[in-house]
């Protein structure tokens, strides 16, 4: 799959999740098929601010593959500064971090503090506005755009089509959408018939986004909206796997869904990435959802899970997964 001059191996995308898609889970992640991941979503304001803790949020290695850095905002004037700040590295405060591959912006968050500004799918609600962004950003990059959309604002209001035009005359090189409106966040099935309606009017890629936690799930979306790629969120959590599972269904290949002992194995060295990144005491608290994700399928998990959760320290959380993987010798 090509994103403007971007020739990227594959068509699948790990989504940008705020507080999940750090670089050792974008790393565990990228070893199983993944053709390109994403930052956590970075104030575009905070950055014009030179806040030092969000530009670390853009910190990308040479080894990470194919990265596109997210930001979020409403004023095109700051979205604009942000995006050449990162694609220039000139936020940059700590040595060791490549410039991103891609810039992304955020047009789809539903989280209220996000909306409440005026931010994430907001902008929905005012489509000349994506124009407005896409544009100051394109004009201040030279690196491939993309734009991520949900469905629209609400049931009333289902305006990916206008919103992903709007971004496409704006200057993006792809779009990303989430079948489920704001106002139904996560929850409801996913509208395939929207992603399949901006697909048949967009000339650039669109990649579909929403409910895939299996292979069956990316088949179905790929067959009924005939979009470009996919985009992974919360499939992948606990889960990088789902990407070679996909990986292996697309391309008529026999697929073995990793053993128990392999998710633990994969669930510890993802505990160890990150404590090498942010340092233990930072890791542990940010570690517990991934490594309760990693264990819901093992015996006694819900109890196993407490003890996750319960855990005070890196160490102690490091003696209950190896407990664990102890029993699936």
């Amino acid at each position: 799959m090509k994103i403007g001059n971007l020739e990227l191996n594959g068509n699948l995308f790990l989504a940008p999740m705020a507080g999940l898609t750090d670089r050792s889970f974008r790393a565990v992640c990228k070893r199983y098929g993944v053709a390109m991941t994403y930052t956590e979503m970075i104030s575009s304001k905070a950055l014009h601010y030179k806040d030092k803790k969000t530009a670390q949020l853009a910190y990308i290695q040479k080894e990470d593959g194919p990265t596109a850095a997210q930001i979020f905002g409403h004023e095109s004037e700051i979205m604009a500064e942000a995006a050449y700040l990162l694609a220039k590295g000139e936020y940059a405060y700590y040595e060791g971090c490549e410039l991103p591959d891609v810039i992304d912006i955020n047009m789809g968050c539903p989280v209220k503090k996000i909306v409440t500004s005026g931010d994430g799918s907001a902008l929905m609600k005012t489509p000349e506005l994506i124009f407005d962004i896409t544009k100051a950003v394109r004009d201040a990059i030279d690196k491939p755009l993309t734009v991520k959309l949900r469905a629209g604002w609400d049931s009333s209001s289902k305006n990916a089509l206008e919103c992903a035009l709007a971004a496409q005359e704006g200057g993006a090189d792809a779009v990303c959408i989430h079948g489920r409106t704001r106002e139904e966040f996560y929850t409801p099935p996913v509208d395939l018939s929207v992603i399949a309606e901006v697909k048949s009017h967009l000339k650039i890629p669109v990649i579909g986004n929403g409910g895939i936690f299996s292979a069956d799930d990316a088949m179905k979306m790929l067959g009924e909206t005939k979009c470009d790629g996919l985009m992974i969120a919360r499939g992948a959590v606990g889960n990088p796997f789902i990407f070679a599972e996909i990986s292996a269904r697309i391309s008529q290949k026999e697929y073995n869904s990793p053993e128990i002992s392999e998710k633990l194995d994969v669930a510890l060295e993802h505990a160890r990435l990150m404590a090498s990144d942010k340092g233990e005491n930072i890791s542990v608290h940010e570690l517990k959802k991934h490594i309760a994700a990693y264990i819901h399928d093992v015996r006694g998990a819900a109890g196993f899970r407490s003890r996750i959760f319960a855990c005070q320290d890196f160490d102690e959380m490091i003696n209950v997964i190896s407990e664990i993987r102890e029993i699936y010798k």
